[in-house]
């Protein structure tokens, strides 16, 4: 979180922006993807930090970048006091094993002609010195704590279900003993029932190790049962933050308001008029002046289109991105 609370952070992030370049032959105007643009936050040590919004929104672009998988176009990342944008190649290898990853789709991120004790070991062979009966015995000891056994070490991933599979996606990003991951919509390809076991799954592990989480998700539900802070993106920025409570009780920004009563009611007999954004979300190559939610806000005044709002403290914990905002 970005506030005047004193907190033991993790991760700080300042002014981020990745900016993707289109190539439009020799003689157009180049123009640029703004998947990202212009994002801070701070995450506090062990606390799950969900980031939530539309497709399109420059989620999972914030997360491959604040890992440096792909490089910002400008911007600073601190992990503690380091900053990670300055750091070569070979200064970098040393954060990879504090800081991995777990992908949406459990099916294309296991390498399909390796067994699983090598899909798991890798990580080990690369980053310390460990013997083949010491990576297997590391290998074991890991997959029984995902809740999977020894005689799966010897299978390959097309053996699985989808849920086995993020059970080893998750053993490969913990065997190294990380204090960040990166959760990249681990459930959304996973059946329902499934999705709650490795939610449960996912939280007593970050309860067990200690684990620091940033939390990429659409779904506003995993939201309320993981997250302790949150900040909604749209267009590549952030439009409100602040602790799960004050997203959920004390909505500011109209997004968010208009995500919220996008919910389902799992209640038949309790019905109401859902409000969802209209329209489509813009093109990130030329979104719109002014204030990027006004082409769909339902409160948009002249302003709104003529001038950015600043990100605004209004508790502190909590900000907003808003000329007008709704508490």
């Amino acid at each position: 979180m970005k506030s005047d609370v004193a907190l033991d952070l993790l991760l700080k992030v300042k002014s981020l922006k990745k900016y993707f370049p289109l190539s439009r032959g020799p003689f157009r105007k180049p123009l640029q993807v703004k998947a990202v643009d212009d994002v801070s936050f701070e995450i506090p040590q062990k606390s799950i930090f969900a980031v939530v919004g539309e497709s399109g929104s420059g989620k999972t672009t914030l997360a491959r970048t604040v890992l440096r998988l792909i490089e910002p176009t400008a911007g600073q990342i601190f992990y503690k006091d380091e900053d990670l944008t300055k750091l070569d190649p070979k200064q970098l290898r040393k954060f990879r094993r504090k800081m991995q990853i777990i992908s949406q789709d459990p099916y294309n991120s296991l390498h399909p002609r390796k067994l699983v004790k090598d899909i798991v070991g890798e990580g080990l062979k690369i980053h310390f010195h460990m013997s083949s009966n010491e990576i297997l015995d590391k290998v074991k000891e890991t997959l029984e704590r995902v809740g999977l056994r020894e005689e799966h070490m010897f299978r390959y991933p097309h053996e699985f279900s989808g849920g086995q599979r993020q059970r080893i996606a998750t053993a490969r990003a913990i065997v190294l003993k990380p204090e960040f991951l990166v959760l990249d919509e681990p459930t959304s390809a996973l059946d329902v029932s499934v999705q709650a076991i490795i939610l449960k799954m996912l939280k007593d592990l970050k309860s067990s190790l200690g684990l620091t989480y940033l939390f990429i998700t659409h779904d506003l539900a995993v939201v309320d049962y993981m997250a302790d802070y949150v900040a909604v993106m749209y267009l590549g920025q952030i439009v409100e933050m602040g602790t799960k409570e004050e997203i959920f009780n004390h909505t500011s920004h109209p997004y968010t308001y208009l995500l919220m009563n996008s919910i389902p009611n799992p209640d038949p007999h309790l019905r109401k008029e859902k409000m969802i954004p209209k329209g489509e979300i813009p093109s990130s190559v030329n979104p719109p002046s002014g204030c990027r939610f006004h082409t769909r806000c339902p409160y948009a005044k002249k302003i709104c289109e003529e001038k950015d709002p600043p990100f605004t403290q209004i508790s502190e914990t909590h900000f907003v991105k808003c000329h007008f905002p709704l508490s």
